[in-house]
């Protein structure tokens, strides 16, 4: 963990005081760290795929056959799944 200073408005860090324990955190600088790390992994997950379609395309395009691509594409998921 690092410590990180943000100034965030008065009326967002109110507001998270009162939403902190309808979603079950002891208070509200627990749901700021939810929050962001809900958002990154939304935004990992979008610009990730973008990238491995890019990559496919780009395969594609210099002749790698589709059994290939799915055959590799099948292996990093059943990786991703095991670790």
């Amino acid at each position: 963990m690092t410590s990180i200073t943000l100034c965030i408005p008065v009326d967002v860090v109110e507001s998270m005081k009162e939403i902190a324990p309808h979603k079950g955190f002891s208070g509200y600088q627990t749901l700021l760290k939810s929050y962001t790390s809900e958002g990154l992994r939304k935004d990992e997950e979008r610009y990730s795929g973008m990238s491995t379609t890019r990559l496919i395309e780009a395969l594609k395009k210099h002749g790698v056959s589709e059994a290939i691509i799915e055959e590799a594409t099948r292996d990093l998921t059943e990786s991703a799944t095991i670790e």
